[in-house]
């Protein structure tokens, strides 16, 4: 009697250690989602590149890249509710929150992650990550984030120490919006050790985004020219040159001035090493 309560106790001491080892795996596996909707290009960017584009039924109406990207009507800036959860997703990736549409989401069972404007390289590569984690593609994020630490260095390296002190002006439209150092694209201004002529006034003003001057640019006298509104507003090195005062401005007069894809430029997914390979390029000797 007592050999068979032995051996009863040892089969339940067993049954329970592999309860609790299999209860300790499933904890530590994370839930992967299926029906996935990115209200954020820059994500929608990051779902694909990872590989986890089959579980996307919908992205919002900005997301307009990769083209196979399932683009509707839905608004990250204006969002419906309604609109959103007739997808049926099982995860929403957000950038921004207006009136707290993510609690309604959540009310109605659906998993909302907020994925905010990246302000640096680190924190673009820990989002490219936790998207790869909550779409079981750990492997394939992981890769990503490899690849572009990898590029993002060789394209560093690529321009001379003597050319690492330029100053630079980022247009985001040509009423002279720039973005100073503590943006995101200024950021990758630093990893260069560019001087961003933003910096002063964006202080002075205290924003991020401030709106320069024209003659304040020409005074600045800016060695290194980016145009990120080639797309909205058509702005090219001929129209800058045409500039009232601009000629003489050492970016126009040493032929540094880029156009680059607005897209590219606002955006903190796997695409920005495009950006960094462009102004490199001008960067470098000629």
């Amino acid at each position: 009697m007592h050999r068979n309560v032995v051996a009863f106790l040892v089969a339940l001491a067993v049954a329970l250690v592999t309860v609790s080892f299999s209860g300790a795996a499933s904890a530590s596996k994370p839930h992967v989602y299926n029906r996935v909707i990115s209200l954020s290009p820059s994500i929608t960017e990051d779902l694909f590149a990872i590989g986890a584009g089959k579980q996307v039924v919908a992205v919002d109406q900005d997301s307009n890249y990769p083209k196979r990207a399932p683009h509707t009507s839905l608004s990250g800036y204006t969002p419906n509710v309604e609109a959103i959860a007739g997808y049926h997703p099982d995860l929403v990736f957000i950038s921004y929150n207006p009136q707290g549409f993510a609690g309604q989401l959540r009310k109605l069972g659906i998993r909302v992650v907020m994925e905010p404007a990246a302000a640096n390289l680190a924190q673009a590569y820990k989002e490219i990550d936790n998207v790869g984690r909550l779409t079981g593609h750990e492997s394939g994020a992981a890769s990503v984030v490899s690849r572009m630490q990898r590029r993002m260095a060789q394209i560093v390296a690529s321009v001379p120490p003597l050319r690492r002190h330029l100053r630079v002006y980022h247009e985001l439209d040509q009423t002279y919006y720039s973005a100073t150092s503590n943006t995101f694209i200024g950021s990758i201004y630093k990893l260069f050790g560019f001087s961003n002529i933003a910096d002063g006034p964006g202080q002075a003003a205290h924003t991020q985004y401030p709106q320069l001057s024209d003659e304040y640019i020409v005074e600045a006298n800016p060695q290194i020219i980016v145009l990120a509104d080639t797309k909205c507003c058509n702005q090219t090195a001929a129209t800058v040159a045409t500039r009232p005062g601009w000629s003489g401005i050492a970016a126009v007069v040493r032929h540094r001035v880029v156009g680059v894809n607005d897209d590219i430029a606002s955006r903190w997914g796997p695409r920005i090493v495009e950006f960094a390979a462009a102004v490199a390029k001008i960067a470098r000797p000629h």
